[in-house]
């Protein structure tokens, strides 16, 4: 078995005190920093991920997952941009006004950037002001807005509101999640989609992405 592929079963397997260490070996054997993404990391939160919308797996065991890539992409992310390799997107990710809850959206950020996203994630509590500062500031492409009850959800439709007041809407896709959202109110808000967890997320994006 060759690094990168114990490197994917470490991530799979949830073993992060492992991941740096492989991470390194597979950089010292001459892989690139984008082989080892895009063969290793990638593809085991792609496993995650589908295991997850089957049912295999829950949401304790994703975080786990996403800690251990999460642990490799420490090595690999300042060599990625010193390489010029370009993210798949921009994604500014964070928690509506008035919300506190965050594991959900921790979980999409760190998938998202397992599977090759550059994200920001600006926490909880962030009002759509800060939102636009964060899209303006990261050139951002897409916007995930979470919500877990349904008082800070009304907050969703102002924050693309004030994206569209700012003239930023063309250029951004919005995704909404949480549970008190749905496909219906995502259309009723007229955002771009609505990701149900953290797998869909990843897809959702990467859809958009490709257009």
């Amino acid at each position: 078995m060759s690094l990168l592929e114990d490197l994917k079963d470490a991530v799979i397997e949830m073993e992060d005190e492992k991941t740096p260490e492989l991470t390194q070996k597979a950089l010292d054997e001459g892989n690139t920093p984008e082989a080892i993404l895009k063969k290793a990391l990638v593809p085991a939160m792609d496993f995650v991920g589908d295991q997850f919308e089957k049912g295999k797996r829950y949401v304790p065991e994703m975080v786990l997952s996403a800690q251990a890539m999460k642990a490799a992409m420490k090595l690999l992310r300042p060599l990625l941009a010193e390489s010029g390799i370009e993210p798949k997107g921009i994604v500014v990710i964070g928690t509506v006004e008035g919300d506190l809850h965050d594991i959900g959206q921790n979980l999409v950020a760190m998938m998202l950037e397992g599977a090759g996203f550059e994200v920001y994630n600006s926490g909880t509590e962030t009002t759509a002001d800060e939102f636009v500062k964060a899209i303006k500031e990261h050139n951002a492409n897409i916007v995930g807005l979470s919500a877990l009850i349904t008082t800070t959800m009304t907050h969703m439709p102002e924050v693309i509101e004030r994206i569209e007041d700012a003239g930023l809407r063309d250029k951004v896709k919005v995704i909404i999640g949480g549970a008190p959202v749905d496909q219906d109110y995502s259309d009723e808000i007229k955002a771009d989609g609505y990701a149900s967890d953290a797998g869909s997320a990843v897809k959702l994006a990467n859809k958009l992405i490709e257009g």
